[in-house]
């Protein structure tokens, strides 16, 4: 890849994080919130910026990055996105707890809510399974179906969750950052093509 389309690529990367980050810096909203209301806010929003940088990961799309080494990053980059999660809902919990219970139970009456929360034990599960799939003895293709599947909800789910809410993200970079977070996941899926090897798996002789 010439140069100077890996440094565009960097650089697009760069500011479709950056922009919004910067523009939450300044939203009214979190001028009268609580430090830990505010802090929790920004948890989730950096946890929506490394739903963009998890797929490149994953699929090896960020120049300079190889295969191999990107999915270790992508590995602790997926720890770093549980405790961001954890983070976000703990602040909101010490904050607002009967709106985060109403939340966990399906019960609460904004809409995004039950998208944040399913978006939430994808990515729990995810985590899960990913420490226990030595111990199952996981093969790679049940793992990679298995991921590819949550990494789609958890995208899917965090968008959705994202868009519905009116808050401290500006919404033009807001929608910019969640449309390249499921193009990035769409061109991951599409190249690591989990659906081909249980093909092979279920028909050897054709591989």
């Amino acid at each position: 890849m010439p140069p100077w389309r890996a440094g565009l690529i960097w650089a697009v990367l760069a500011l479709v994080i950056a922009v919004p980050v910067a523009l939450a810096t300044t939203s009214p909203f979190i001028a009268w919130r609580p430090a830990i209301y505010t802090a929790a806010g920004f948890a989730g929003i950096a946890a929506m910026a490394l739903l963009l940088v998890q797929p490149l990961l994953a699929a090896g799309l960020l120049p300079g990055l190889p295969a191999r080494p990107g999915r270790t990053v992508h590995r602790w980059l997926g720890l770093i996105l549980v405790g961001l999660i954890l983070a976000h809902v703990g602040g909101l919990f010490l904050t607002s707890a009967p709106d985060v219970i109403d939340a966990l139970l399906f019960e609460s009456p904004t809409p995004f809510s039950p998208w944040g929360v399913v978006a939430m034990w994808a990515i729990f599960a995810t985590a899960l399974l990913a420490g226990l799939r030595e111990r199952l003895r996981l093969g790679p293709v049940f793992w990679r179906l298995g991921h590819t599947a949550l990494a789609l909800v958890i995208v899917v789910g965090s968008v959705v969750h994202a868009l519905l809410i009116e808050g401290t993200m500006e919404p033009w970079s807001k929608a910019a950052l969640c449309v390249f977070a499921l193009l990035a996941t769409l061109k991951a899926v599409l190249d690591l093509r989990a659906w081909a090897l249980l093909r092979r798996r279920i028909r050897p002789g054709r591989a």
